[in-house]
C-alpha cells in the first residue's frame, strides 16, 4: 500500500477510510504544516517519501511541469461520497507499479 500525504482538503473520515484499505496517510494538520504553499507540501512529501494526496489539482500540475522529481501526486475532484472516493483512489494507486513522478488523475464519476 501507499505511503500517502494529504492536504488540506480532506477531512478526518476521508483519511480514516484510507487507512482501512491500508494506506499510511499523514495528514498536513498532523505534520503541522497547515497554511504551508503548495511548493512546500510537495518538498516535505518528496523529502519523506510520500505521494500528495490533493484536490488542488491547478497548481499541484503545475509544480509537477516545473519538477516531476517527487514521490507521486495524486489530484481529486470534490466528490462528497468519500467511500467512493476512497475507493476510486485505492484503484489507482493498485493500478500503478509505481507513482514516483506521476500526476494519477481521480475523476468524480459521471453522474
Amino acid at each position: 500500500m501507499a505511503n500517502l500525504y494529504a492536504d488540506e482538503q480532506f477531512p478526518l473520515p476521508f483519511v480514516e477510510l484510507l487507512r482501512s484499505l491500508g494506506h499510511d496517510v499523514l495528514t498536513v494538520q498532523e505534520a503541522g504544516n497547515a497554511g504551508l504553499p503548495d511548493s512546500d507540501v510537495l518538498a516535505f512529501a518528496t523529502k519523506n517519501k510520500r505521494i500528495v494526496l490533493t484536490q488542488n489539482r491547478r497548481d499541484f500540475f503545475r509544480l509537477h511541469n516545473q519538477n516531476p522529481a517527487h514521490q507521486g501526486i495524486i489530484a481529486c475532484t470534490d466528490d462528497k461520497n468519500l467511500y467512493r472516493l476512497a475507493t476510486r483512489i485505492n484503484d489507482a494507486i493498485c493500478a500503478e507499479d509505481t507513482l514516483e513522478g506521476k500526476v494519477i488523475r481521480v475523476n468524480r464519476p459521471a453522474i
